[in-house]
């Protein structure tokens, strides 16, 4: 995201995962295919849980070695576990007396993710396209403020103004005076002459407004 006006970007990303909770095969059963699953879930929390135990170690101040390439799931994870990042896990126990030594194995996973001490930062960097274009805006416009200040002598070519010039004077205050523009953001039009045929249609449409209530309060005296 980027806040108006700004050349900081702040980029985030969010990883869901959904772990597979181990198994035991000697009580499941399982045969086949499932066996072959169930082998690599295991395996798979296996390589998570000593990621997790290294990370714990390395808060603690330890020079341990945090085997991230051990598993496609750990490599993938490397940036919300140990990287710059909030960590929040979710344990889904089961409280039926056949399931307690699970829902234990599971708390005790949990206390040792919960461990792992990180120091997340924003992640704030320029943007290289925002940061010129503001600086070419700035530039464009010291350059008509300079030309002003010079009292409209370079870069004028005359007093008279063409129609499409008059037209983008109109326009430009027309955004100056809507509900919509930015009250910090400077008028600058170009030039002595410009900002001259500025002022005399900010007068006319002033006169303007005024005659029209002037015209409706008579009318509504009237009646």
């Amino acid at each position: 995201s980027t806040p108006p006006g700004s050349d900081v970007v702040r980029r985030s990303k969010l990883h869901l995962v959904d772990l597979a909770g181990s198994e035991r095969v000697g009580q499941t059963g399982v045969e086949g295919k499932l066996l072959k699953e169930a082998k690599a879930i295991n395996l798979s929390l296996h390589f998570l849980e000593r990621v997790i135990v290294a990370l714990h170690a390395r808060s603690k101040g330890e020079h341990r070695h945090v085997p991230y390439r051990d598993s496609m799931m750990t490599s993938v994870l490397r940036d919300s576990l140990g990287g710059n990042c909030k960590t929040t896990m979710i344990a889904c126990m089961a409280t039926e007396l056949a399931n307690i030594p699970e829902s234990i194995s599971t708390c005790r996973f949990a206390q040792r993710v919960a461990q792992i001490q990180n120091n997340a930062k924003i992640n704030e960097e320029l943007d290289p396209s925002l940061l010129i274009a503001r600086l070419k805006r700035e530039v464009s416009e010291l350059k008509q403020e300079l030309s002003v200040a010079k009292g409209d002598k370079e870069g004028d070519g005359g007093d008279e103004l063409s129609a499409e010039d008059l037209d983008q004077c109109r326009a430009l205050v027309l955004q100056f005076v809507s509900k919509t523009a930015n009250p910090k953001e400077p008028f600058v039009c170009g030039s002595v002459t410009r900002l001259r045929a500025s002022f005399r249609i900010l007068r006319d449409l002033c006169n303007g407004a005024r005659g029209d209530g002037m015209s409706g309060g008579g009318g509504g005296a009237g009646g």
